[in-house]
């Protein structure tokens, strides 16, 4: 999948680029754009604080107007907490980074200035707001911004296209056999008793094998272990 281009725009502290590129790295995202950074680049600060996201850093892509930065994308994202005077949809960090996830072409999201935050004329390229909740602080650093967002898109990422097992799981015939193997040798060494309680004893022992998620290499090595356990009961009896 297309991993979400992150966009500093006007950006004003060099620690802050570099903290936001250490994040990228965290949550497996790679390009960082960069529109007019207030001290120009490069910029010793932001290295330094990058520490082991130097890479980001240096591979970092400059930009002297936000329209040249996100000319070659598809869907641009515009994060920001302020009331617009335009109609926007806007959407929350979870809900954006499952829409980015499915996004056929390539996608940007683009993170304002510390002090004021993107202005109206940023927001106008963008496609969808994003907002992130908060409490009754309303502010939050570039880079912390930045990790609530990275941090969404790679979960969405790796939902959207979940590992598949290589080991088929066990049906529910394999794990009705499997149980009524350890019924049969529990009710020949004595374990349900008293009689009236048997009922409730098998029940409960039946959720508790249902509720694992078995595969079939589980079930198999389960009836290894109950035929291992009675021939070693039988052996000493």
């Amino acid at each position: 999948m297309a991993k979400p281009v992150i966009i500093l725009v006007n950006p004003q502290m060099g620690e802050n680029i570099g903290a936001a590129a250490r994040i990228m790295a965290n949550f497996d995202l790679e390009e960082l754009r960069i529109v007019s950074p207030r001290d120009g680049w490069p910029n010793e600060r932001a290295e330094a604080m990058a520490t082991g996201a130097v890479g980001i850093i240096e591979q970092a892509k400059i930009y002297d107007d936000l329209p040249s930065a996100v000319a070659d994308l598809t869907l641009v994202y515009a994060t920001t907490a302020r009331t617009r005077e335009m109609i926007k949809r806007v959407a929350s960090p979870r809900g954006a980074a499952e829409e980015i996830a499915g996004a056929a072409g390539p996608v940007g999201i683009l993170f304002g200035p510390e002090r004021s935050g993107l202005s109206n004329d940023d927001v106008a390229l963008a496609d969808t707001i994003i907002t992130i909740p908060v409490g009754w602080y309303k502010s939050l650093n570039i880079a912390q911004a930045v990790a609530i967002v990275a941090y969404e898109s790679f979960v969405a990422a790796h939902d959207a296209s979940p590992p598949q097992p290589e080991e088929p799981m066990a049906t529910k015939g394999d794990i009705d056999a499997l149980f009524g193997a350890l019924e049969r040798e529990l009710e020949a060494r004595g374990f349900f008793y008293p009689e009236e309680k048997r009922p409730g004893m098998v029940r409960n022992l039946r959720n508790l094998i249902e509720r694992q998620a078995l595969y079939e290499q589980d079930v198999r090595t389960l009836h290894g272990v109950i035929k291992a356990l009675t021939r070693s009961n039988d052996g000493m009896n």
